[in-house]
């Protein structure tokens, strides 16, 4: 296992994997006749079957059997990945369809990532949290419990260029859509980030802030809480 904290083991991690490009094959052909092994899966019989493995692995299986194949399909969705998409079947939480999740997170219970949200390698979601449509944690960032992070929102990530010093966004904290927090930023525990902004520096627990660069409006009060309550029946499961 890596060692998620140092940027450059990352790197070194990504360096030496061993690239893949995963496909599903659908293929048919009278005269075809795969079998089971331990180079790819194989689904099927009697002339018509799905393969499912590295494209390269695969292809230079087909690669004779040209003449005998009628019709092949290739579904794919990446080039040479170093890093695999996270298997998420057992965590509970929701993850809506087009959420791209890659290995080597953590995910907390009942947290919520919508449609076209991106997690990037080493990133936290704490308990309760919402990452939302098109919103962006990278590398290594940390989203404590109960957050809201806004569509289209980015948590900068520490890998390029490498930073000791992760994005730390602490419980209870509302980030409006389109903002984006940069490297090393922490934001302290109940604060508010509003819509639109850039936050360059850390954010004291329970400041308002605003603007690009984002500077501290006011704290909360209870009219301000009272906007940014979240809603417990979007995270619940049951």
């Amino acid at each position: 296992m890596i060692n998620l904290n140092d940027a450059y083991e990352i790197a070194r991690f990504i360096k030496e994997a061993d690239k893949q490009t995963p496909v599903k094959i659908y293929v048919s052909g009278k005269l075809l006749n795969f079998k089971k092994n331990d180079k790819f899966k194989v689904f099927g019989s009697n002339g018509s079957y799905t393969l499912i493995g590295d494209y390269k692995t695969i292809m230079k299986e087909l690669e004779p059997k040209q003449n005998h194949i009628d019709d092949i399909h290739i579904d794919y969705d990446r080039r040479n990945s170093a890093i695999p998409l996270y298997n998420y079947l057992h965590e509970d939480a929701r993850i809506e369809p087009g959420a791209i999740i890659r290995d080597m997170v953590t995910i907390g219970k009942n947290a919520v990532i919508m449609m076209g949200a991106i997690v990037n390698i080493g990133a936290v979601i704490g308990e309760g949290s919402m990452v939302d449509m098109n919103a962006v944690i990278g590398a290594r960032g940390i989203i404590g419990k109960n957050v809201h992070l806004g569509a289209c929102s980015v948590i900068a990530g520490v890998l390029e260029p490498p930073s000791a010093t992760p994005v730390v966004i602490e419980d209870d904290v509302m980030i409006g859509a389109n903002c984006v927090i940069l490297e090393g930023v922490k934001v302290g525990k109940g604060a508010v980030v509003a819509a639109g902004s850039v936050v360059t520096k850390d954010v004291e627990p329970n400041a308002v802030v605003a603007g690009s660069p984002a500077k501290v409006i006011k704290f909360k009060d209870e009219k301000t809480t009272s906007k940014t309550i979240i809603m417990n029946d979007l995270r619940e499961l049951d």
